[in-house]
This record gives structure tokens, sequence and C-alpha cells, in this order.
């Protein structure tokens, strides 16, 4: 048992991040029931929605699950209301500031872990009062940090500061990328992208595909002066590319992005006007896999892998 197994009560430090359009209760129960630790992804649900998935999770499974809230998200106080009214014991939040919240859940017994892109967000989030710490790297996909620090050297500088447990994120699909975060510092690790090649993600099968198909330099970090956020090279991507060469705005930029993009290309499968959201990783997932199935040869990977001697 090591610090992040003990904190949530799981058999493996291994957490399936709690991805827009991708993390249903069908991912996250299969994760938890597998032994690591599976999010719902919050952002992409009403309230009445995310209520619907976390009793279909506990119907589902007896082990611990969690929700993943980004902190912007407009009606967050219901969304908030509902995980303590249903008694989730766990929250990993982003996408804004962890004190706004992080009292408050932890007030009714809730764990809360914050995701962050620095050294310097990290020590805030334990500041606020968090129970652990996602260090996430560019290399993930979604929204992103803006600081575009790598997570093998992200890890080693948060641990050198941090006192709280760290979990590594960013680049992480298989047992021996775990290993290496675990040797880097981290007490587990996140992964969400190799989660998205699965029968149980919630998003499209055309967009599950077209991961598939993803090669080295398949994505790019862009958007930043909205929200920094990794996307598959596809027609709505180059758009964006071809407004940039204007110099544009930041509302030209915005009305270009407008409403529903991620919804079109995760969820409805439209791979031409859809936002297209995954890791660099992708160029190494080559098959859809049951999440359990996925689970368990990270973790076989991980036990087997060998340190080369010198």
């Amino acid at each position: 048992m090591n610090r992040i197994t003990a904190l949530f009560d799981i058999k493996y430090p291994l957490i399936q991040a709690g991805m827009v359009w991708n993390s249903g209760w069908k991912l996250a129960s299969a994760v938890s029931n597998a032994g690591g630790l599976g999010l719902l992804g919050a952002g992409s649900m009403y309230p009445d929605v995310l209520l619907e998935h976390i009793q279909k999770c506990k119907k589902a499974t007896d082990k611990p699950f969690g929700v993943n809230v980004p902190l912007l998200y407009s009606d967050i106080d219901k969304l908030m209301q509902i995980i303590i009214d249903e008694d989730v014991q766990i929250v990993f939040t982003s996408a804004g500031n962890p004190k706004t919240w992080t009292s408050h859940l932890k007030g009714h017994g809730i764990k809360v872990a914050h995701v962050v892109s620095s050294v310097k967000f990290a020590l805030k989030a334990q500041e606020a009062g968090v129970d652990a710490v996602v260090a996430e790297g560019f290399e993930a996909g979604g929204h992103n940090g803006r600081e575009e620090t790598t997570t093998f050297t992200l890890i080693p500088m948060v641990k050198e500061k941090l006192e709280i447990p760290l979990i590594a994120a960013g680049g992480i699909a298989t047992g021996k990328g775990m290993l290496a975060a675990m040797i880097l510092g981290a007490d587990g690790v996140q992964i969400g992208s190799r989660f998205v090649a699965t029968p149980e993600a919630s998003s499209h099968m055309a967009y599950k595909n077209l991961v598939l198909e993803a090669q080295e330099g398949a994505t790019e970090l862009t958007l930043k002066e909205l929200a920094p956020v990794r996307l598959l090279k596809n027609k709505f991507y180059e758009d964006v590319k071809e407004l940039y060469r204007k110099n544009p705005s930041k509302d030209e930029l915005v009305n270009l992005l407008g409403k529903r993009r991620a919804k079109k290309g995760m969820f409805e499968g439209d791979l031409e006007e859809g936002e297209l959201e995954i890791g660099q990783i992708a160029g190494i997932i080559k098959e859809i896999k049951p999440a359990a199935a996925i689970v368990e040869e990270i973790i076989a990977e991980y036990k087997n892998s060998m340190l080369p001697e010198l």
C-alpha cells in the first residue's frame, strides 16, 4: 500500500482521468472494479446528468469512485451539492482556484485532489488544503496549463517542494510509463487518453477510431489566448491555424470556437468541425480494449519491468 492507495482505499495507484464526453458511469465503474479509481467527467454534464451518472455508477460498482469538476463550470454550486447529497467520497478539481471549494468539500468528509501544471500552483493547492495534487505535463490531452512543462520535468520539480501525495499525469499510457513516473517521485498516476480507446468510454466510435490512427505529431496545443487545449489536427484545427495567420483578436478566436465544439467532435463524431481532444500519447494507442484489460495490462507491465543494468 502506498500513499495514494491508502488515501482513496483502492488496490492500484492508478486513476482514470475525468475527461469531458468520455468519462461516464460505464468507464468510471469499470476502472474502479478493476482496482483503479474511476472518475466521472462532470465538465460535460448538466447537474441532472451528473446525478444520473453517479447513481448508475453506484449500482455498477461497490468500489470507490470520484467526480472530476472543472472549477470554472457555470453551475458548479449545483454540481457540488449533488456530489455532497449523493455521498460521493472523492472529488478531483481542475481549471480554477482550489481555495474556492476545498474546505467546503472536506467539511463534508470528501477527499479532494487538484490538477495543476506547475510547482507554483501545486504549492497553492497544498496551501488550500487538498489531500493530493495531480501534476500534469503539457503532453496531456484536453485543456492544459500555459507553462508547457513536460511531465518528465514537472514531476521531480513538484516532488522536491510538495509534502502531500503526488499524482503524475500527461503522456502516461503504459506500465513502463507508470514506472517512470513513480521513479521520478509520483505516488500514483492519472491516465486519460488510453481510456478513450475503450468500449466503455462514452465518446463516439468515429472519434475513438481516429485516435487509433494518430501518429507522432498528430496533436497540437492551441487556443492559448482562451484556454490552452491539445487537439487532434482536423479541419477545425486547420481553421484555427489559418485564423492565427491573420493575428486574430481574442473575440475572433471566440467566434470561431463557438459553442458545443467538443460535444460535436468527441460525443457526436463530427471529425471535421468538432473539437477532438487527445494527448500526445495517442501515437502509441493502437487498439480498443476493455478498461479492465487496460488496467490489468498496465499493472502487469509495471510489475514486470526491470531497470536495465549499467
